[in-house]
């Protein structure tokens, strides 16, 4: 049973989702956040009350015992629930209630029973969320004890660290007065509470981006907001460009962004359907069959020319459908068309594409389908069919609503609603995954994760927090208004998470460090906090010494007696600074000045101190610049012309010791430098490649557009960047200039736009200009600024009229060259000022319109283009002659009282008002600006005649030439034809308006009437038609153009028929998304990246690595060493343990546990013992904040912590044998490097302890224990092994001999160590007094007989590495956690309820058959997920068995058996299953063990001399040899056989160690033969290979 707990993260629930934390395992409750807390058990069901919610849990969860064991326990625990809702909530008699919950608690450790209850889940909840707990809690001691109790377990901890923080933090937001950066969500028309349902539909064919994550994020606002359902539909209705890798990812990316879909679809579940309502339409002579050529169509489109195959009949049509329906060679060449209108305006309703044929499979339908429907076709009807309220849309798609909505009404629909908003875009990057595929595929980028990226996956790796890309996009809103953003915004709000608790570090440039000498500071170590302002985030070791490196650049700013600030340390005087023959400085001295707190005025720097007991680590910081180097790509740009080929920047560092202990993804800020992420930590050595890996930083930009300071001072800085910074644009100089007294206020005003372009490039050019420069150019700006002031008495403003020349006489060259300049300039400058301002689209497009108008007159006047920052000074000469000038005072009097002027003022303080409503201004404010607009209004009726209408400029009369002059061509037409191009375009803007506004069909077809009337006339009148561009410099049929050319996207096949050869390859080169190759432009390498992406022969250690990941086997952890054993992993140890430990039992082993602590003492007995676990001891040294008066240790092992006891426990002979076991966990706290299963810091295992009262007892059990690891790892884990007796050198500290089983791992070529059976002899019973009585010689003591064995965790990785392969790990069906897997294949849209419940019943008939043969067996029902991915998944999870369960077997009453050890698939019959199954996976096991078997005879040889044994060994073999036990010479053939006696032990060229005696060896020792070192004679063969 699933179910949905909404909750508000401002008051959340804590002891309800306690419950859930506790339940999980048994009850699936989904958790997302919402408005009200509520519990949604069915349409009839709703708990909203936190202790019902709980109660609800607790009852469908029995087996956990959450509402007590009986009727008492029950009645105890709903009275705590009611003394948490109504004693604990306030603050008035809180210490009243915790006086009588500390009485409750003084003697017991849960409120109710003997376990954790819902009484102390609301108890502890109640507490959590009151403010005045924290300060009372310590005079309540058992309530204190019990309290933290309860928060040091796993669901208390991580419900009240998620939760209780998000309530802290909304309520300190709640708190600001500073109002929250949140966008404007506008109400969707027709939203009925509950009733809402919109959808997000992405196609699978990449990665998720920023622009996705907004229309996710969007439709989830929607969803929360009025309490409707949100559908994930994957839109695959194209084969080629579906990847059902790529469906996995996008699930992924949601995940991260903490959205839940309702509902998981497919565009392809409705295909069937589809295909019906496509007939329907042929049927109904809406639609036909067309095989026009791709190119031909698409140019018959254009020019409104109908298709010859437009008036087929149905029965043709029929015929021709049925060719593509089986892809035949005729059928691929048609498409299906809607038969709409071809003479439209709007290009999408030139009768579109609804069908193609694809002769391509289908990940989900294979081939069942030639045919496939476009997105355009598919889109309305599954949004109808899924019930789809509102369908939210980008403004993109605007020109395809009408098509959406034709489509509705031809198949007589249900109609939803479509809402458009704007879609993101940001500056100097693509989001087109045509493009950012090309960059993964040429290798610009490391693959869709890079820092660069603008998917999801490519800024949280770069540092960005889903929580400051939730708080960007919801300072988006859902505005339509299309604008282009700088990325400083979305980073400035990631700053605003990851400041207050990101630890602070620091680093050194390693190119240039200086060591300073402190000599009378002593090497220490002290704490300090990470974090200035929270000390909550913790402490961090600093080291103090004689010797410390500081930054090169910050030694060259300081003079001898200077006082520095060390940062963390106080104040130091520099007493002498070293300098080189080249001035730079060698190194200084310095001394300290601790007791000095004045920090004012000292420079303050970071450093690092030289010591041995903290060396620096070697890091680098990578900065990334942005891929593209122009803000803006447009249609006509090329984006291949602006790849920035250096936008990655690598810094080598000196890092701080404290960088050792990173992760991945830890964030932290490096001082003077700034946030960075960690996304490489540091390793040591590796035994792959002899090499350690630095730490890798990626810095995370803030937001800020400086740069912070790294070294030097900033006098320093500048000059260091004026040194390296590029040239400023040559036509700088000119421009920059202040202009002379005499000069006009027009070319004034002309030099401080020029001049102001001039400080825009600076500022935003890449790289970024020096600081110098930039405010070097500023300072010219305002002195132009001020001549502009002083000449005209007034202030300049962006966006202002351009001041008018001083009238001149008729005849002097004055007139509209006089500043064509300064109109664009200020035309410009409007254009900004909208789209920053987010205004309207409509209004920003009538502005870029006027502007280009601008542009076109500027270039006839002065036959040259205008470019931002050209000089206006050299235009007249450019410009031709004219005869005359236009009269100064009538242009003047049109911005004022003209109408207009007027109507431009009007429409100007309407978009005041509107941004005051949207920015919720107080009520007074948007009074007194509405009472200014409708005066407005009321002058324009009164110079007009007319009400104003938005879209509906007035008329405007060209002012009359005093001669003729040359000018442009709209000013030399006749009156009549000026007035009659103004009837059109106003006309034209009326019928766009209509549209938008969705108004009835009959007005707009009347408006549309209208407008060809009055083109005809103009045609008439003018002899030529009516063009935009040509008539007043507008883009209107460029727009038209790139409209139609947009609109054939990813999921649309192409507007005009089906993508065929000849359009592909119209489009050039760089036309790889259509049908051919998009899709399959991934690469193989993409499709295994949900899989293993290293090779297991290729690459051992990533291989591993990924295997035990990604097959859910481990869970990293964030103390290094440590790991987590997920249930996966944890299945295959309770195998062994179950196995072991009934076989140990049979020996008269009893189990037991003993304390995990050792004290020094009892460590130290055993000398020789300890010695070797001496390095990995961890100690415990501190209580609290108390030091401990002596170090407790923590088991390494536990011959020290169990044989006191025996001592006690054994007085007698009939006190013996004592046959003790325990498992439990150990910690080693190794320092090389760690491996998971197989190198770990603390691990499990089981440590037997036996002690008896003569040897031969003792040694007969020795080999009894050996021989059951032996069938642990045979007979469970099909391993081999190699039984045998460890050399002098290897046994086990303390001990008479050690005996073994070796494994081998051919993938790597080395050995690795079993289990161990030690026998000890009387060794630690001499040490610990472990002694009896003779009963043969009354009144003496013998020492007991003692032995030690164990097995750890360590097998899992052994077995990972024997059996696993390049799909993933392989189980051996007797330790497999599931032997059998049944996937129900074959469920289809199409596919009947009556035949998909019957499948899903026999799968269960199946299970049950399987479970009552003793066979671990699931059933994989879940519906989110097709079956080629669960393949996959149980695959790479290594399930013995795949059952295999279709329509079709059931039919054939059979079922198929594929096998996970060779792949091979079985049909079985159904009778059969339990028999033949049970057969398979006996046969599955004795496989495995035979191929092992044979990988260990082939690799294990015999060498009698050292040139064989190196040669051998060098091949990847286990070599035995004549050895003669000793250990030097054992020392000897170490080192002899090692490469580089640096390298970590275990690495490929490390020295060949022994690792055991075989108890069988391979060959006889002849009489009289030598050790391989030929020095002494041999003892036995004896096997030795590299190891882990």
């Amino acid at each position: 049973m699933a179910l949905n707990l909404i909750i508000n993260t401002s008051n959340p629930p804590l002891g309800a989702l306690l419950a859930a934390e506790h339940v999980k395992d048994s009850v699936q409750v989904s958790v997302a956040e919402g408005k009200d807390t509520h519990l949604h058990v069915s349409d009839a069901v709703e708990f909203s009350d936190s202790n019902s919610i709980s109660r609800y849990l607790a009852r469908v969860a029995p087996a956990f015992g959450l509402y007590g064991a009986n009727a008492m326990e029950q009645a105890e625990v709903d009275h705590w629930l009611e003394f948490s809702a109504q004693r604990l909530c306030g603050q008035s008699a809180l210490t009243e209630a915790l006086g009588e919950l500390d009485r409750a608690l003084s003697l017991r450790t849960f409120l109710v029973g003997h376990a954790v209850t819902l009484a102390d889940l609301s108890v502890w909840a109640a507490l959590k969320c009151n403010g005045g707990w924290p300060s009372q809690g310590k005079s309540f001691t058992h309530v204190n004890r019990w309290f933290f109790f309860l928060s040091s377990q796993v669901p208390f901890t991580s419900v009240g660290n998620k939760y209780s923080s998000k309530k802290a933090t909304m309520s300190k937001s709640n708190s600001d007065e500073k109002k929250q950066d949140v966008g404007k969500f506008v109400d969707l028309p027709g939203a009925e509470m509950g009733k809402v349902v919109v959808r997000f539909p992405p196609e699978a064919s990449g990665y998720l981006h920023i622009g996705h994550a907004k229309a996710a994020l969007l439709n989830q606002h929607y969803q929360l907001t009025f309490k409707g359902k949100l559908i994930m539909r994957f839109d695959d209705t194209n084969p080629e460009k579906e990847k059902e890798d790529f469906e996995k990812v996008i699930l992924e990316d949601l995940t991260m962004l903490q959205i839940h879909p309702d509902q998981f679809t497919y565009t392809s579940d409705s295909f069937p359907i589809i295909m019906q309502f496509g007939e329907q339409l042929l049927s109904e002579g809406k639609a036909y069959i067309d095989d026009t050529p791709p190119e031909q169509m698409k140019q018959e489109r254009e020019q409104r020319v109908e298709s010859k195959c437009r008036k087929n009949t149905v029965e043709q049509n029929m015929k021709m459908w049925g060719e593509m329906k089986t892809g035949s060679q005729f059928g691929q060449t048609c498409c299906m068309r809607a038969k709409i209108d071809m003479n439209s305006n709007n290009g999408c309703m030139r009768d579109p594409t609804l069908f193609r044929c694809k002769n391509a499979p289908h990940p989900r339908t294979g081939n069942t389908y030639k045919v496939y429907p476009t997105y355009d076709f598919a889109c309305p009807i599954v949004d109808s069919l899924e019930g789809v309220t509102h369908a939210l849309r980008t403004t993109e798609y605007h020109d395809r609503d009408e098509q959406f909505y034709w489509i509705i009404d031809a198949l007589r629909l249900r109609k939803p609603y479509i809402w458009e908003y704007s879609r993101l875009n940001l500056n100097n990057t693509l989001l087109s995954k045509r493009k950012l595929t090309w960059f993964v595929e040429q290798g610009y980028v490391d693959g869709w994760d890079d820092p660069r990226f603008p998917t999801v996956r490519g800024v949280l790796r770069r540092g960005m927090t889903v929580e400051g890309l939730k708080q960007f996009i919801a300072s988006q809103g859902g505005s339509r208004s299309v604008v282009n953003m700088e990325w400083d915004k979305i980073w400035a709000f990631n700053k605003k998470v990851i400041d207050p608790v990101t630890p602070r570090f620091t680093a050194l440039s390693s190119s240039y460090v200086v060591p300073v000498s402190v000599p009378e500071a002593t090497e220490e170590m002290k704490e300090v906090a990470k974090h200035p302002k929270n000390a909550e985030v913790g402490l961090k070791e600093v080291w103090y010494g004689p010797r410390v490196f500081i930054e090169g650049a910050d030694a060259e700013t300081f003079s001898e007696g200077e006082m520095v600030t060390f940062i963390n340390w106080g104040n130091l005087i520099i007493t002498k600074i070293n300098k080189g023959a080249d001035g730079k400085v060698v190194s200084m001295e310095a001394r300290l000045n601790l007791e000095n707190k004045d920090y004012k005025k000292t420079t303050k720097i970071t450093w690092l101190a030289d010591t041995n007991n903290a060396p620096l680590l070697p890091t680098i910081c990578i900065n990334y610049q942005p891929l593209i180097t122009k803000a803006v790509i447009t249609k006509d740009d090329n984006f291949k012309d602006y790849i920035n080929k250096n936008s990655k920047l690598e810094e080598k560092m000196l890092g701080d010791p404290c960088l050792r202990s990173l992760k991945k993804g830890d964030m932290i800020q490096l001082q003077r430098r700034g946030f960075y992420i960690c996304d490489q930590p540091y390793e040591p050595v590796s035994p792959h490649s002899c090499k350690e890996s630095p730490c890798i930083l990626l810095y995370i930009p803030d937001g800020h557009v400086k740069e912070m300071p790294t070294a030097g001072s900033k006098d320093k800085s500048k000059n260091q960047a004026s040194k390296s910074a590029p040239v400023a644009p040559s036509n700088a100089a000119s421009t920059s200039a202040p202009a002379p007294p005499s000069v006009s206020a027009c070319d004034l005003f002309s030099s401080i736009v020029a001049q102001g372009e001039t400080v825009r490039q600076l500022k935003t050019s890449l790289p970024k200009a020096p600081k110098d420069q930039v405010d070097k150019a500023v300072q010219q700006l305002l002195s132009l600024k001020a001549q502009f002031k002083k000449l005209t008495g007034t202030d300049y403003k962006p966006g202002m009229t351009p001041p008018t020349s001083d009238p001149a006489p008729p005849t002097e060259p004055t007139g509209p060259a006089s500043c064509p300049y300064a109109r664009v300039a200020q035309q410009g400058e409007l254009v900004k000022k909208l789209k920053a301002e987010q205004a309207p689209k409509d209004q920003i497009d009538a502005a870029v319109k006027q502007l280009l108008a601008l542009k076109a007159e500027f270039k006839k006047l002065t036959n040259q283009d205008y470019k931002p920052g050209m000089s206006p000074s050299n235009l007249t000469s450019a410009a031709p002659s004219p005869v005359t000038s236009f009269s100064s005072s009538s242009s003047s009097s049109s911005t004022s009282s003209s109408p207009s002027g007027l109507y431009d003022r009007v429409a100007q303080h309407g978009e005041v008002v509107r941004k005051l409503k949207s920015e919720k201004a107080p009520k007074d404010q948007i009074d007194a600006a509405v009472k200014q607009l409708l005066a407005l209004k009321t002058e324009y009726k009164q110079i007009t005649g007319q009400e104003y209408k938005p879209a509906a400029a007035p008329v405007q009369k060209a002012p009359a030439p005093v001669e003729k002059a040359p000018a442009p061509v709209q000013n030399s037409a006749a009156p009549s034809e000026r007035s009659l191009f103004e009837k059109v375009s106003t006309q034209g803007e009326l019928v766009r308006k209509l549209k938008a506004e969705k108004a009835p069909k009959d007005q707009v077809d009347d408006a549309v009437k209208t407008l060809l009337d009055l083109k005809t006339k103009y045609k008439t009148l003018t002899g030529q038609e009516y063009k935009p561009v040509a008539a007043a410099g507008a883009t209107g049929g460029e727009d038209k153009n790139r409209k139609e050319k947009e609109n054939k996207s990813e999921k649309q096949g192409g507007g005009g028929g089906k993508k065929g050869k000849g359009e592909k390859a119209s489009q050039g080169k760089d036309a790889s998304g259509g049908t051919g190759g998009s899709g399959d432009g991934q690469g193989s390498k993409k499709q295994t990246r949900l899989g293993l992406e290293a090779k297991k022969e290729e690459n051992l250690a990533d291989w591993y690595s990924q295997v035990i990941t990604k097959a859910e086997m481990i869970e990293y952890y964030d103390v290094s060493g440590c790991y987590v054993l997920r249930p996966w992993s944890f299945a295959i140890w309770e195998s062994i343990k179950e196995f072991f430990d009934r076989e140990i039992k049979k020996l008269g082993v009893e189990n037991c546990y003993f304390p995990m602590f050792v004290s020094q003492a009892a460590l130290q007995k055993e000398k020789s013992h300890i010695e070797d676990f001496a390095p990995e001891v961890a100690w415990v040294t501190r209580s609290g904040k108390t030091e401990l008066a002596e170090p407790i240790a923590v088991r390494p092992t536990s011959e020290t912590v169990m044989y006191p006891a025996y001592a006690k426990w054994v007085q007698s002979h009939r006190d013996l044998p004592i046959k003790l076991n325990q498992w439990c966990n150990v910690v080693r706290w190794e320092f090389k490097h760690p491996q998971p299963f197989l190198r770990t810091r603390e691990f499990l295992w089981q440590e037997g302890h036996s002690a008896f009262a003569t040897k031969d007892e003792a040694e007969e059990e020795v080999l009894q224990i050996l021989e059951l690891y032996a069938k642990v790892y045979e007979e469970l884990m099909a391993i081999p092994v190699v039984k045998g007796r460890k050399t002098e050198k290897e046994r086990f500290a303390g001990g008479d001999y050690t005996t073994t089983v070796e494994a081998f791992i051919s993938a790597s070529g080395r050995a690795i160590q079993g289990a161990t059976s030690h026998h000890l002899g009387q060794n630690f019973s001499k040490m610990f007094e472990i002694m009896f009585e003779d009963p043969k010689r009354p009144g003496e003591k013998q020492l007991a007989y003692q032995n030690s064995w164990g097995i750890t965790t360590r097998t899992i990785g052994v077995l990972t590495m024997v059996h696993g392969d390049n799909m993933g790990l392989v189980l051996p069906p007797r330790v497999a956690c599931l032997q059998v897997v049944i996937i129900p294949c074959g469920i289809t849209a199409s596919l009947p309820e009556q035949e998909k419940e019957a499948l899903l019943t026999q799968c269960s008939k199946y299970l049950n058959r399987l479970q009552d043969a003793g066979i671990r067996v699931k059933v994989d029902l879940r519906d989110n997920y097709s079956p080629g991915w669960k393949f996959n998944h149980w695959e790479l999870k290594g399930v013995p068995i795949r059952l295999e369960v279709g329509p079709k077997d059931m039919q054939q009453r059979q079922c198929v058996a594929v096998r996970r050890d060779s792949g091979v698939k079985i049909t079985v019959p159904e009778t059969e299953v339990d028999k033949e199954l049970l057969v398979m996976l006996e046969d599955i096991q004795n496989s495995l063990f035979k191929k092992a078997s044979a990988d260990l005879n082939n690799s294990m040889v015999v060498a009698d001399t050292m040139e064989q044994f190196q040669k051998e060994l060098e091949n990847g073999k286990i070599v035995q040899i004549p050895f003669c036990g000793g250990i030097k010479c054992e020392d000897w053939i170490k080192t002899t056989t090692a490469k580089d006696q640096d390298l970590e032990p275990g690495a490929p060229s490390m020295g060949a160690k022994s690792l055991c005696i075989p108890f069988s060896p391979l060959k006889k020792l002849q009489p009289g033969q030598m050790c391989v070192s030929g020095k002494e004679p041999a003892q036995f063969y004896t096997l030795f290979g590299r190891s882990y």
